[in-house]
């Protein structure tokens, strides 16, 4: 063993002395982290070890970007909480396109060095002229800041990689399984604490002191004619509307999966209804129309396209009745359980749905929020006049009051909050055409591959991604782009579609109906 030492001394051997050099360390960060906690200086520890975390998930990922899936995925979700916890600190903001880049990287590497093969998008060519559309408005002259430009590209097309990474996970039914199990554990602690803040109020996973920025997001209620007050959940996001909108994506993501579950294997059934009746008392819970609106909307449609998948013959429609019976009675008893324990807070959200949106309500707003206020908002954009060819990329996107706040940009005016609306207000008719064109791109080739995989047991799954798709893209662009470019329903749509199309290539070995077997042979 090599050693070293003054001579005279004891002898000191190497490892001796790293062990030593380390405790040294130890007891000055000790020393450190003992004044930052008697100053109180709580935050720059906090900053700390989320550094020290990010530089360990970093090494992660570029180890194995599976597992860096998994972590983006997650952290997605819950880096809103972390964030209004420390002050909606904007790095933080940006710690999720930092793992998304450094998750790409790591896959590309893969790819190269084992020579996988690579996955030609079906709607490359309508995907790459809406890209180089948004490209050249970044260098619009009406546009009075280029970070406007570099904002509306981020959110546009920042996840869109994920589709590829989305292809290349799913390589066995196991992967399926494993990814969608952990997505309904998200979803159901996202759920079950937006559901529970709902009861308490905002007092509950919101921190004392809420940033500008973001207290009026977290703090909303909506009243009743009667004087009924409900109180608007985020969740661990810093706003409520992402949170709505999770629910959305969590509601028709977990009919899908529990359906194919039902149809393939016993495993991960109870986590998968438990998530699903606990989506749905917490979406009557959000005082959220749209939620509420868009989840009866989606169950409708997802329950007439497993009857239409289904083998009309002996077994097959017995398994389809029997997985829409278990989404109504897992539903119903989340509703149940609310009725039983919590009938007051439960009241206040059912008043505030039957007076706005039952027609024969004097306060019904069904119509005005439905038709006539989304078609003003895109009527209005051609007042306009420079509506042919757009003010730039990025100028009514998400999140540019950021880009006023930290970027010091003028404010720009024209946007709408019609989806469609700010598409022309942002890049004139043609980025509405070119949409429009990506739009129908995605459904056509999605629903190849729905009606291909129709009688088998991964038809549940894939319809519900196609509606999902279709949600996303067109209906929900009626009163808004929030929903696309919210980063939480885009990186979930690039990375399902991924999925998606994987799935066309699982054998059609097993019929949903067959007089012999058991599909379940997972």
């Amino acid at each position: 063993m090599k050693t070293f030492g003054v001579p005279g001394a004891f002898p000191v051997s190497r490892n001796s002395a790293i062990t030593f050099s380390l405790l040294v360390l130890g007891i000055l960060a000790a020393f450190e982290v003992a004044q930052v906690i008697i100053t109180n200086d709580l935050a720059s520890l906090a900053y700390a070890a989320i550094l020290t975390f990010g530089l360990a998930v970093t090494i992660v990922i570029l180890n194995d970007w599976k597992r860096g899936l998994y972590i983006l995925v997650a952290w997605i979700i819950f880096e809103d909480f972390v964030r209004k916890y420390l002050g909606n600190n904007m790095a933080i903001y940006f710690a999720k396109d930092a793992l998304a880049i450094i998750l790409y990287f790591s896959f590309l590497w893969t790819i190269k060095s084992k020579g996988i093969k690579k996955f030609k998008v079906p709607f490359r060519v309508a995907l790459f002229l809406f890209f180089l559309l948004c490209l050249v408005q970044v260098f619009n002259p009406a546009s009075t800041s280029i970070w406007y430009g570099i904002l509306g590209m981020k959110v546009n097309f920042l996840y869109v990689p994920l589709i590829y990474v989305g292809y290349a996970f799913i390589e066995s039914e196991e992967d399926l399984r494993r990814l969608f199990s952990f997505l309904s554990v998200l979803i159901l602690i996202v759920a079950g604490l937006g559901l529970a803040q709902s009861i308490i109020g905002p007092s509950f996973l919101n921190p004392e002191h809420l940033q500008d920025d973001i207290r009026g997001l977290s703090t909303l209620y909506r009243a009743t004619s009667s004087g009924l007050l409900a109180y608007r959940p985020t969740s661990v996001f810093v706003s409520a509307g992402r949170f709505q909108d999770f629910l959305v994506l969590s509601w028709i993501i977990s009919m899908g999966y529990a359906a194919y579950l039902m149809l393939r294997h016993s495993r991960g059934r109870i986590l998968a209804f438990t998530a699903l009746g606990v989506v749905a008392a917490a979406s009557v819970m959000s005082a959220s129309r749209g939620v509420f609106m868009w989840n009866a909307g989606a169950a409708l449609v997802v329950t007439a396209g497993f009857l239409w998948g289904a083998h009309w013959r002996q077994q097959g429609t017995i398994r389809v009745v029997r997985i829409i019976y278990r989404v109504a009675f897992f539903s119903g008893a989340g509703i149940l359980i609310l009725i039983a324990l919590f009938p007051e807070a439960l009241n206040s959200r059912l008043a505030i749905y039957s007076e706005t949106l039952l027609p024969q309500s004097p306060m019904s707003e069904l119509a005005h929020r439905t038709q006539t206020y989304p078609f003003q908002q895109l009527v209005h954009v051609f007042d306009n006049p420079r509506w042919p060819y757009g003010i730039g990329t990025g100028t009514c996107s998400l999140g540019q009051q950021y880009i006023i706040r930290i970027m010091g940009a003028q404010p720009m005016s024209g946007g709408s909050e019609n989806g469609f609306g700010s598409l022309i207000a942002e890049l004139g008719i043609l980025g509405l055409l070119l949409w429009i064109s990506l739009g129908f791109s995605i459904a056509i080739s999605a629903w190849k591959i729905v009606t291909k995989l129709r009688r088998t047991p991964w038809f549940p799954l894939v319809f519900a991604i196609f509606v999902y798709a279709i949600v996303v893209v067109f209906l929900m662009m009626y009163s808004g782009n929030n929903a696309y470019q919210d980063f939480v329903l885009n990186a979930y749509l690039w990375l399902l579609l991924g999925i998606l199309f994987r799935l066309r290539l699982f054998p059609k070995a097993f019929e949903i109906a067959r007089p012999e077997g058991d599909l379940r042979t997972g």
